[in-house]
């Protein structure tokens, strides 16, 4: 603890700082409790996302077997861009999807088979749902890193700060407390010195 000045200054600015600390520290407890509801409700999104792309997937797998043919559907199109927004939750800005852009490439209707269409089209909304669960975990990862300091500020308001302020309060009123008995000690000692002086020149 740092060495504190004994006096009406510092015991003002003391309690000054304790009313600022246990002014801001619900704040932060605020803010504690809506990143965890938002870690919490993204978490659910991308728990609903990665469920859509394993049922999908499995729904493709049993789709693929019917057809013979081996077709790398991937050489028919490139993701261009995924495009994100800038939002903001508890102050803090997270990236949110916006869109994804493919680039097609040409291919010969009538050398591949009907089906492509179609697993093209089921092939983008793949891609389309893991790139929401990559900007999703970004999205959980800026917000975890603020909740841990969050929780630290927390910790040291509660912890340190709030405690010490306390201290130095009572450390410097029991002190200023001590000097005002001091002075109304020596004040009456002073007193009843002037009392006996006058008492001695009366009786001379």
């Amino acid at each position: 603890m740092a060495k504190i000045r004994l006096t009406k200054n510092e015991l003002k600015r003391q309690r000054e700082t304790l009313e600022r600390l246990n002014r801001y520290l619900p704040t932060l407890e605020l803010k504690k409790q809506q990143l965890l509801q938002e870690i919490r409700k993204i978490q659910h999104t991308i728990d609903l996302l990665q469920s859509e792309i394993e049922q999908v997937d499995r729904q493709v797998f049993e789709w693929v077997d019917v057809f013979a043919e081996e077709i790398d559907l991937q050489s028919l199109f490139k993701v261009k861009e995924i495009r994100t927004v800038q939002g903001n939750v508890a102050g803090i800005d997270i990236p949110l999807f916006e869109d994804i852009e493919f680039e097609e490439v040409p291919y010969d209707f009538f050398v591949l088979p009907l089906w492509v269409d179609k697993a093209l089209e089921v092939c983008k909304e793949q891609i389309m749902r893991k790139a929401k669960v990559q900007i999703a975990e970004k999205q959980q990862e800026i917000l975890r890193e603020e909740l841990r300091i969050t929780v630290q500020r927390i910790n040291l308001f509660e912890k340190v700060k709030i405690p010490e302020a306390k201290e130095n309060i009572r450390i410097i009123q029991i002190f200023l407390g001590d000097l005002q008995t001091a002075e109304v000690v020596r004040g009456k000692i002073a007193k009843a010195k002037i009392a006996k002086r006058k008492e001695r020149a009366a009786a001379a």
